[in-house]
Parts: C-alpha cells; structure tokens; sequence
C-alpha cells in the first residue's frame, strides 16, 4: 500500500495494534520475572529448590494458563474484547504482584503462579480477536506479528530489570524489607495498571468508533473489504443464526483441529526458550546471573524481528495473487524449516572446540530459532481468523491456546526431568543436546499434520 493510499484509508487500526503489543509486553515481563529468578531459587543461598520442583512451578503455571484459555476465549466471544482483556490484565496483574508474598515454599508459589496463569489466559484469545475485527486478512499476519513481538519485549525487560532488582534492592535500599526478589514481582506486576488507561481511553470495535467519528468511512470499508467473510457474515444473517456458537461444537471441524496440533506441538518450544534460557547459558558457558542478561536480551531482541518479519511473509505472497491460507502456509512451511539449526546448538556450544567464541555461536544459533517460533507464531494464530467467522476467533484461538499450554507442561516436565537426571550422572549437556533436538523438528511435524487435515482452504460458514 502506498503512503498517500494509506493516508487516505487512515491508521487507526494500527493504534490498536500498539495497545495490543502494550499488553502483550506486559504479560510476558510479568510471566518471565521467574525465569530470571531461576538461579536464586535453585541456589543453596536463597530457597534451595531443585531443577524439578522448578519445573513443576512453572509447568502447574502453564496447565492453569491452558486450562483456563477455553474458558477466556469464550467469555471474550461474549462480553467483547475490551472488557475481556481488561480483566484478564488486572487479575495476572494483582497475582503477579502477590507471588511477592509466597515466601520459599514451592506449593505457594505453585498455587499464586497457577492463579497468575488464569489471569494471563485471556491475553492471546482478546489480541487475535481484536485483529480480526480491526484487520483485514492480508494484513492480520503482520499485526498479529507486531503485537506477537511484544513477547520478545518483555522477556527483554525482564532480562535485565529481574536481575538489576536483586541487585539494587538489598541492604539499605531495601523498600519496607522486601528482598529483590520481591520488588521484581511487585514492580513488574504494578505495571499494567498504566495500559489500563490508554485501553479505556482508546479502544472501542470499528463500528462504535465510525459512529463516535474517530474512524473514517473508508478505513471501516477496508477494514470490512474480504469479501468471503462478507458472504458468510450475510449468510449467517440470513439463516439466522445466533453469536453463541459451544466450543464443542468447534472441535467437529478439522480446522480448528489443525490449529490445535499447530499449538500443541510448538508452543511448548517457547516456553522452553522463556523459562530455561538462562539455566542452560549458565550450565553450559559458567555465566553469572548478570552475565546471562546480553545474552537472553539478545535472543529475544533477534526474535521481535522474526515476529514482524514473519508476519509480512504471507502479505508478499497474496500481493501476487496468492490466496490467504495458500500463502499462510507456504510462508509457515519456509519458517518451520529454519528451527532445525537448533541441533547444531550444542556443537558450537562446545567450550573446548571455539573457546571464547563457544556461546556467542551458540546464541547465535538460539536467536534463529527463537525468530523462527515468533514468525510461525504469527501466523499460525491467523490461520484462526482466515477460516472461521470473526464471532467464535476468541474460542477457537482459546482452544488452540489451551493444547499449547499442555504442549508447555510436557515440554518443561521433560526439561527438568532429563537436566535432574544427566546432572546426576555428571554430564548436564547432554540434557540440552536432548532439548534442542525436540525444539528443531517439532515445528516441521506440526506443518505436516496440519496440511494433512486441511490440505485446501476452506472458510467455515455454517456458525
């Protein structure tokens, strides 16, 4: 699109796209502060936890979360986006801020990370359903990557901030004796409150905003131009059919079948990168919790890219006549090839082959993949709003978010099953080796299960 074309349309719809990486960034600042506290926790001076009680913080977290995304996404086909997001924000938000207060005990942390977890549930259900009412197709895949990218920005914030706060807030700067552990959940968790105001203060759906004025005529009609939702949208109409649609109903269609074995098989990568980054740079190259922050910065800096980038893909390949899904999954099967470098991680990870030089090789190869995942993360979520009607996108990317959070669970128990384990017989790379290996092919499997349930597009129209 041209910029005098895109001036004459408007740019609202953008506006929204940044209040949904606002809130994406917080969400993952508030989930990563654990991460970063990994070391602390695990250490003999601060609360002595093993890798797999860790494990099970974290994982019981990632079950609450996948649990409670098919309830988030069919509340938030219900009562609306904005409402629903709201709530989602301010309970993740008031539980971050209380895992302050969960002392050394594994099971406290357990249960104020797992109600954490609900609250975050409805993040990604909110998002993808707002871009589906406030973009077009060609452009969902590039909106759902900028404010995808929002992950990446926080798990960067928290890379440096988890640590700097266990830093700072000791001694004599200690805030009411609270430790720097603490002040990590607490200031993170405060944060929120500010998106707050920006969300009630802007957001509103298309057609509330053309009636207030604040959305020109044309940007409406661009937003509303494919003309496939247009025909089942007046089918629907016709028929009569209702906007309350049971997520059981959903799961007769291979569609929403694909997108839940995309999830499931990918998402857990992403959490494995989120939660067990910093373990495996400070297990493999020594590096201290200071000395792990440019590292993990990095990775997800390189992976903002991937997400932006990855979102385009698809556009490029409909601007020459490709159609939607078509080039979704051309664009997703390009992607789902680059994670498979991930098996060269351990090899130029080696400290006595290139030295010094070992982890910067090493990250490098991390950064790949972690680009890879955000790219095909964007477009997998709009996979969700190419095939079904924009009424029922929150509870089918619910569903989808729930089989990822499982996905997540079993990822993290095998990661901290398989480092207890070869820690224990002295050889604690080869838990890595293991874990890289699951992360480079599982994106190419995903694909392939994928087409094979849906090997042609097909918009769903009978909701």
């Amino acid at each position: 699109m041209s910029k005098s074309t895109a001036e004459k349309i408007g740019n609202y719809r953008w506006i929204i796209a940044s209040l949904l990486l606002f809130s994406t960034t917080v969400n993952y600042m508030d989930r990563n502060v654990i991460s970063f506290l990994k070391s602390y926790f695990c250490s003999p001076e601060g609360f002595g936890w093993s890798n797999i009680q860790f494990s099970y913080v974290t994982s019981i977290f990632t079950a609450f979360y996948a649990g409670f995304t098919l309830f988030a996404g069919m509340i938030i086909d219900k009562i609306g986006t904005k409402l629903g997001l709201a709530f989602s924000l301010i309970t993740w938000s008031v539980f971050g801020i209380l895992n302050a207060f969960a002392g050394k005990t594994v099971t406290l942390h357990v249960i104020m990370r797992s109600l954490f977890g609900a609250g975050e549930a409805g993040n990604f259900p909110a998002s993808i359903k707002t871009v589906a009412e406030w973009f077009p197709k060609k452009e969902r895949a590039l909106a759902t990557g900028i404010f995808n990218s929002g992950s990446n920005i926080g798990a960067m914030i928290a890379a440096l901030f988890v640590p700097w706060c266990m830093v700072y807030f000791t001694g004599d700067n200690m805030i009411l004796g609270l430790e720097g552990w603490q002040m990590a959940f607490i200031l993170t968790g405060g944060i929120g409150f500010l998106w707050l105001i920006f969300w009630f203060l802007i957001y509103g759906n298309p057609k509330e905003l053309l009636a207030k004025g604040k959305l020109s005529q044309s940007e409406f009609d661009y937003i509303h131009a494919d003309a496939d939702e247009k025909a089942a949208a007046a089918a629907s109409l016709v028929a009569g059919k209702t906007d309350k649609v049971p997520w059981f109903q959903l799961l007769s269609y291979r569609q929403t079948w694909a997108f839940v074995i995309g999830k499931f098989m990918t998402d857990g990568i992403w959490w494995f990168l989120l939660f067990w980054l910093p373990d495996y740079l400070k297990k493999q190259f020594g590096m201290t919790p200071q000395e792990v922050m440019w590292p993990t910065f990095t990775v997800f800096g390189i992976a903002i890219i991937g997400s932006v980038f990855g979102g385009s893909i698809p556009m490029f390949f409909m601007n020459k006549g490709m159609e939607a899904y078509k080039a979704r999954m051309t664009a997703m099967l390009l992607i789902a090839i680059a994670p498979v470098s991930l098996l060269l991680t351990q090899y130029f990870g080696n400290v006595e082959v290139f030295g010094n030089n070992a982890s910067t090789l090493a990250v490098a190869i991390i950064c790949i993949g972690g680009a890879a995942h955000q790219a095909w993360s964007a477009n997998l979520f709009t996979t969700v709003s190419d095939m079904f009607p924009k009424k029922v996108v929150g509870s089918v990317t619910g569903i989808g978010a729930a089989a990822g959070g499982l996905g997540g669970v079993l990822v993290q128990l095998l990661a901290g099953f398989v480092t207890d384990h070869f820690e224990a017989l002295g050889n604690k790379q080869i838990a890595y080796v293991i874990m890289f290996a699951v992360c480079a092919f599982s994106y190419l499997i995903a694909w392939a299960l994928m087409k094979l349930l849906v090997p042609k597009f097909k918009l769903i129209t009978d909701l």
